[in-house]
Formats: structure tokens, sequence, C-alpha cells
């Protein structure tokens, strides 16, 4: 780790995403003389190479307008890079050489020939039009394509970064590449490459996960409170799920601050998440305005001010601090499961594993929604769409898996569970076997 700053100074996300991994994976990893010989861990921990370049588009006005654009290539030991894009004003390389590094593992667990990447660019989408984001999708993938494909490396969304986005640059990589059924990007649309249920994976999966965290307890989710932060395809997808389990989402939340929902959230009002995205506005205020008897709006605040059983933090990385956590402990939360990426800050988690309640972290808890990408390059390969059931069956054993993967790997000697550690182990350990297996490259 010292090394590793003096080499990346000021990378604090990626920093923090490596020391996480390394000092959870230490132990094991010394028991394994062939991984120090073949400096495994100096080599996982610097991607295979990243891509920079700029990003040239003309605004409504007419005006030129310069991104930033970054592809993080970072381990293909188990297949080809896979890892979404990230449109957000906020992107930087260490934000991405974190979640690129993040993904290596988690793309491990769901035991699909998914090696790790992630991209993106400092474009903010909010209060763009179609036609905007259209130009600047276009113009991105303009500067990508060559390095991108489905045996090379394959994007798909994140945030800022939907269905509307994928079929832009999806588009544009048919015209350049000239290649049709493809899996060269995942997150399309049904009818055209897409996979059924891909939107709601991320969240079908979530759930799935710390449906089996609340058994593990002998607990039932039915009337679990649960809080979640963001109202995106992945609060979206998670909703839906929750609901369907007999849980009741009273908590959703935005950059403006949190609404409430007492009685927990209706199908009309999860179905009006989706517009609230597709705004462009990044208000969760709008959900209060359009059913003001059922949600109560309350301006900047998090979803962790209402009380819950569950908090799944689905926006951002580092939301979730030390003092949330302790006022999610205080109203007496029962699970605690990141769903973004490195969702909590790692005051939070120590706070949460000390009071011994269950933590989920996200690498496992939100690996649903790359499993399902890896089901679409399936199909493309096929060229054929499973039904809906198929999907939801596949992405519900590998969620199985990877929690059984992280049980086994984070068994404390009380017996409690170390879901940080058995994730991370788990994770680690197929790269690691298989970097070693094919020799110093």
């Amino acid at each position: 780790m010292a090394n590793l700053e003096a080499k990346h100074p000021g990378e604090n996300e990626y920093l923090q995403a490596v020391r996480e991994v390394l000092e959870t994976i230490e132990t094991e990893y010394n028991k394994h003389p062939e991984f120090e010989a073949a400096k495994i861990v100096e080599r996982i921990v610097e991607p295979d190479r990243i891509f920079k370049f700029r990003v040239v588009w003309v605004d409504d006005k007419g005006k030129t307008q310069v991104n930033l654009g970054y592809r993080v290539q970072y381990n293909a030991a188990l297949g080809a890079y896979k890892g979404g894009l990230r449109f957000h004003p906020k992107v930087n390389e260490s934000m991405l050489k974190f979640l690129g590094f993040e993904q290596i593992f988690k793309n491990s667990l769901t035991m699909l020939p998914l090696g790790g990447g992630k991209g993106g660019a400092d474009f903010d989408p909010v209060g763009k039009s179609d036609a905007e984001i259209m130009r600047f999708c276009q113009a991105f993938v303009y500067e990508l394509w060559r390095n991108i494909g489905p045996d090379q490396d394959s994007p798909a969304g994140d945030v800022g970064v939907g269905g509307r986005e994928i079929g832009y640059m999806y588009g544009m990589y048919k015209k350049l590449a000239r290649e049709h059924s493809t899996g060269a990007l995942t997150g399309k649309s049904y009818g055209w490459g897409g996979s059924l249920i891909r939107p709601e994976a991320t969240g079908f999966g979530a759930i799935y996960y710390v449906e089996r965290m609340v058994k593990e307890k002998k607990d039932t989710m039915k009337g679990k409170r649960i809080a979640l932060s963001g109202f995106g395809n992945v609060a979206w997808g998670a909703a839906i799920k929750a609901t369907e389990l007999g849980a009741k989402v009273v908590a959703i939340s935005g950059p403006d601050g949190v609404c409430e929902i007492e009685k927990g959230i209706t199908k009309d009002m999860i179905d009006y998440m989706l517009e609230m995205r597709a705004s462009n506005r990044n208000k969760v205020e709008d959900m209060a305005t359009k059913f003001p008897k059922l949600a109560k709006f309350t301006a900047g605040k998090k979803a962790w001010s209402v009380k819950c059983d569950i908090a799944m933090p689905c926006a951002f990385q580092n939301e979730l601090d030390e003092k949330d956590a302790k006022e999610l402990l205080k109203n007496g939360v029962k699970y605690v499961a990141e769903v973004s990426n490195m969702g909590c800050q790692p005051g939070a988690i120590a706070a949460i594993q000390k009071a011994k309640v269950p933590f989920g972290p996200g690498k496992a808890v939100n690996a649903g929604g790359v499993a399902t990408s890896g089901l679409e390059i399936c199909q493309n390969a096929e060229h054929r769409n499973w039904t809906a059931e198929e999907v939801d069956k596949n992405l519900h054993t590998i969620m199985n898996n990877i929690y059984d993967m992280c049980v086994e790997h984070g068994k404390e000697k009380d017996g409690s569970i170390n879901y940080v550690k058995g994730a991370n182990i788990a994770g680690f350990m197929r790269v690691a076997k298989a970097m070693v297996a094919q020799g110093i490259i």
C-alpha cells in the first residue's frame, strides 16, 4: 500500500478499494507461496491499460463542447473485459480505477468468463436534451469503438447511462464496426439484442442476496421496512422485487433530499420512478409532488434518516458515512447491504460490523447486473432471446451461488459471517489461480 500510495497520490477511491481487498485476503494469500512468486498482488492492483481520450460534440445551441472519456481495461485473466460506463461530472481516473478493480472480483464471483473493466466520461446528462445525449454518445463511441467487442471488452450501463444511452452507443458501434447482433455493449433494449429483465437485474439480484442474509438469521422479508437511496434502475429493480416478496420500501432519496413513504411504495410509484429517471431532473421531490398523499419529501435529508429494518445504498460510492451508520443503528436497522459500488465509507462498515449487524458488500450484492449482462452476451452469441423466466432463474442461481461462496470464505470462529471477507477471498482466489496458470504476462 505504501508503494501504491507513493505511485498514485491523491487517487483516494482507488486506494480505498485496494486497501479493503488486501486487508481481507492477507491471511489466505500468504498460504500460497506461488502467488507471491508470481507477484499476483503487485500485478492485480494495476490495470492492464487505460484509454483516455477527448470527446468533442455540439450542443443544441451549436456550441462545441469538450469532455474527457476513459476506458480502464483492468484484468482479463477470466475472460474479456466487462464493466459499465459512467457519465457524471465527477468521473475521473481514480474513480474508474476503483470501479474497475472492484469489477474484477464481482465478475469473478458470478463464475462467468468475464474479466474486469470500467469506463465513462465527465459528461453530465442532467438537463441535456435527447439530441445532445445522442450526439455525445456517438462521439464517445467514435473514439472507443476499435477497443471494444464481445471477445475483447464489453461495456454496459452505470450511473448516467441507461437503455437510451446504450442504444445510441450501440447504433454508432454497429455503423462503424459493421457488426450486428453482438454483445459489444450490453444493457440493450429487448427486441434488438437486449435481454429480458436486464434493467431490473441489479436490483433483483440485490434483493435475492438480502433475502439469503435474512434467512440466515431465521428471519423473513415479509413486512420488513426497506430504505433505498437513489431512484434509478437499481433502486427501481430493488423496489419491484422487495415488494413482490412482501417487504415495504419506505424511503427513496436523491441529491435534493428524501421521500418517506410510510405505508410502503406502490406499483404506480415504482412505475413513476422510470419517468423520474428519464426526465433528467434528478429530483426525488417529484415523487411527493406526484403522490402527495403517499410520499413526504424532506429536503437535504438522506434515506437513512427514515426508520428501517434494511438499508440499501443504491446510488453512489461512499454515500453512507459513519454518522449515517450510527443513525441507522440507533433506529434499529437489522441488515445493511451495499448495492452501489463501495457505497459505504470504511468508518460506516466498521460501525455496522462492530454492532454485529449483517453487512453485504457491493461486489457481491450488486453482481446481478453484470451477471445478467453476461447472460445477454450468451444470448447474442446464440442469436436468440431467452424468456424472462429463464433469465431470472439463471440470475437467482448465480446470486445464491455468490451468497454461498461468501459464507464459505467469510465464516468466523464465533459462527458469524464476515460477508466482506468472504466476497473478497472468493473473488480473488479464482482470478489469482487463473493468473498463475497463465504465466507471467
